[in-house]
């Protein structure tokens, strides 16, 4: 497990990269990834929608342009401050402060439930996974953006040592075992860099 899949570290390190993250944050995960990710959706103006994991509101941003009825959850208050700065407390998205692995929604509360940039931090993804599937209507869809796994041995064991990295096969595994059966995977990324993120749809039946 990473240094960062720790829920005080994360929180800590959050506390001091939400200062510059909205400065940084365009080089490893840019508007047009948040288009491309956003087109794998089929989201409709009624659409009640979660970003989960939502940090200083950019992915949330994006999603207003689908639905008035966003919801955005994160673990850091440093982060949800610049997110409600930028948007606002309680209108037009209404923000909570909690934990991705205890959502505070009943079952079946969401049509979408977004995560972007958070699955690394999670100290176990598959049942965070679950409690996601837990919340989304039958029908829904959920989408999750995460590190791509890096291709060098190097590159591997320090991704290793500070958090969460997969590939399309290890996301497959998680989301099989968090009780998801329509899968489907697009890397993307910056032109740099094109491979960095791997960005999962999964269809919640049943």
């Amino acid at each position: 497990m990473g240094v960062l899949e720790d829920k005080a570290r994360a929180r800590l390190f959050y506390k001091y990269l939400s200062k510059v993250y909205d400065r940084v944050n365009p080089f490893v995960w840019n508007e047009q990834m948040r288009g491309q990710a956003l087109s794998m959706l089929d989201i409709a103006e009624t659409d009640r929608v979660l970003d989960v994991g939502c940090g200083t509101g950019f992915a949330t941003e994006g999603l207003l342009g689908y639905t008035e009825d966003v919801h955005g959850l994160d673990q850091s208050p440093h982060q949800l401050e610049k997110a409600w700065a930028k948007l606002g407390k309680h209108d037009p998205v209404r923000f909570y402060l909690g934990d991705a692995e205890r959502l505070p929604f009943a079952d079946d509360s969401f049509d979408i439930v977004w995560s972007s940039g958070s699955i690394e931090y999670w100290p176990d993804p598959v049942a965070t996974l679950a409690e996601i599937r837990r919340v989304t209507k039958p029908g829904g869809q959920v989408l999750v953006v995460g590190p791509n796994y890096p291709k060098t041995g190097i590159m591997q064991r320090v991704a290793d040592s500070i958090m969460l990295f997969y590939d399309a096969e290890e996301a497959d595994r998680m989301f099989a075992e968090a009780g998801f059966e329509e899968v489907e995977h697009r890397l993307m990324g910056p032109s740099y860099d094109p491979d960095i993120a791997i960005t999962t749809v999964a269809r919640v039946t049943g």
